[in-house]
């Protein structure tokens, strides 16, 4: 069987679990509370409900869904067009990181460590999950499910839990989850046919994904021995039940305090913790905007390097360097770039490369601009969710606007109260002739106005307030969160650093370099 078709059968289990489990209380949407139109106010604060999608903002698309908009899209998405790096990567994957010269066009972020990326798509995965709209065809956010729960509680590691979704815990502990190995260290345990048994299906679509899900399994399985170590609780499931609290409010505040910070600036977070203007639904109503969902948060797609190095000595002693993906090695057994889907010894992740452990051997980002790695213009099918093309990342992403009807930039920062780019900000868009540079897809403008305004080292004003405002939203209005019911509470698991840090979460699972003796 081969990788793709190994996707393919676990997104199917995976998809009639969360039917078996969540149908019984799916609202039906011809009772839901209809997000009002465009002619009401901009500012929208009622969805369907947690289980389907919603609209922040009441107003009209950035443009109107014709062919030749459609044409404006995907030319502006291909492989070889205005977002694309041009990375050259025939230098291969090693001189793409080492080689400085070679990034002129897709400069790194001194601000950011190369794993903020993969925690942006972690945090992605546990509060949003379209698998039912389809490109470029127009879909009403109500009608749409969700299958991530919109709040930062981690289902898509806990599942259904250990007594409803048992595959995904150890038989000889029920309530620590089951890890395996990959020959050296740990692996997601995996069926005969290859398929990862997960709680989301996409945290296997790379190596780096997979092993950061591996990471909350072990820093879980950890936070109960400490439990037990305590000695309070005598019960099996209130142990559990702890040591998902503590491994999920270690997760908020790396959220609140180092990647919020990271992607929106400080000050923006500081901003939103007092007040949220936009996205205010009342507690216990937390939805999943679409605004956010394709317009904003896929800014991470810019921040992804071409290639990266997985390790320092997986690859017969050797650093294991791969592409994120690389076309050539679908069917592979044990590819040479970073796809998820398979198992050997040297697949693994070195977290000293992605996170600063203070040994010299962190790799930085990329920045948040309008400059898209070349190797997510040709994507394996394993990686996208329906498994269907374009396979061109930023050409799906700006489909996805005709989807939704999304707003253009320029009128969201007008409601916003921001001035909008000027159009000679934008220029390059004119070429398309449909009018972009005026009336700007919103994820373009985000990317375009983080390259403006803060020179690509995170977020500006527009999209990183939308992103600031619905993560913090989902845990004021989040009754599980520590922001909602303990909002002095700080980490109390061990900490080398000044402030629990990401470094310090990998030292709890015990995955941290000096742990790995590398």
């Amino acid at each position: 069987m081969s990788t793709d078709e190994r996707h393919r059968l676990s997104r199917r289990r995976f998809l009639g679990a969360v039917g078996a489990t969540a149908g019984a209380v799916a609202l039906d949407p011809a009772s839901a509370v209809a997000t009002p139109g465009p002619a009401r106010t901009p500012c929208a604060h009622a969805s369907a409900g947690a289980q389907h999608f919603g609209r922040i903002f009441n107003l009209a698309p950035f443009a109107q869904q014709t062919p030749k908009v459609e044409a404006a899209l995907r030319e502006l998405g291909r492989p070889g067009g205005l977002l694309d790096a041009a990375d050259p990567l025939a230098a291969g994957p090693k001189a793409l990181i080492v080689d400085l010269s070679l990034s002129a066009n897709n400069p790194n972020n001194p601000d950011h460590t190369a794993g903020t990326t993969f925690i942006g798509q972690f945090i992605d995965h546990d509060v949003t999950f379209d698998a039912s709209s389809r490109l470029a065809q127009v879909t009403n956010p109500v009608d749409a499910r969700n299958f991530r729960t919109p709040a930062l509680d981690l289902d898509s590691v806990y599942g259904a839990g250990p007594v409803a979704q048992q595959e995904l815990y150890d038989p000889a502990d029920h309530i620590k989850f089951k890890v395996e190995s990959g020959g050296v260290f740990e692996d997601l345990p995996r069926r005969a046919d290859g398929g990862a048994i997960v709680g989301d299906p996409r945290n296997d679509e790379h190596l780096i994904i997979s092993a950061l899900h591996c990471a909350f399994l072990l820093f879980h399985n950890n936070a109960v021995d400490h439990v037990r170590g305590q000695g309070r609780l005598s019960d099996t499931m209130d142990v559990f039940s702890e040591a998902r609290r503590l491994t999920t409010w270690h997760y908020h505040w790396l959220v609140v305090h180092e990647f919020l910070p990271q992607i929106v600036g400080q000050a923006m977070v500081d901003n939103v913790l007092r007040r949220r203007r936009f996205y205010r639904p009342r507690p216990g109503e937390a939805f999943m905007p679409v605004e956010f969902q394709t317009g904003t948060y896929r800014m991470g797609h810019s921040m992804v390097r071409p290639s990266y190095r997985a390790n320092l000595a997986g690859d017969n002693g050797q650093p294991f360097f791969g592409f994120i993906f690389d076309p050539s090695q679908e069917g592979s057994a044990d590819p040479d770039d970073m796809r998820g889907g398979a198992r050997g010894a040297r697949r693994f992740v070195g977290w000293q490369t992605f996170f600063d452990f203070g040994d010299g051997e962190v790799k930085p980002n990329k920045k948040i601009d309008t400059k898209i790695s070349t190797a997510l213009f040709t994507l394996p099918l394993g990686a996208i969710a329906t498994h269907d093309a374009p396979t061109a990342l930023p050409q799906r992403n700006l489909l996805r606007h005709l989807t939704w009807q999304l707003p253009s930039g320029q009128s969201v920062a007008r409601t916003m109260g921001v001035t909008p780019l000027a159009v000679a900000d934008l220029q390059e868009l004119a070429a398309l002739d449909v009018g972009f540079e005026r009336s700007t897809p919103l994820w373009y403008y985000v990317l375009k106005e983080a390259e403006v305004v803060a020179d690509g080292l995170h977020l500006g004003p527009v999209g990183g307030r939308i992103v600031a405002e619905v993560l913090v939203g989902l845990l004021q209005t989040d009754p599980g969160s520590y922001l909602a019911t303990r909002p002095r509470w700080r980490p109390t698991l061990p900490s080398k650093s000044a402030t629990f840090a990401m470094t310090d979460f990998l030292t709890f699972a015990g995955v941290d370099p000096a742990s790995r003796g590398q």
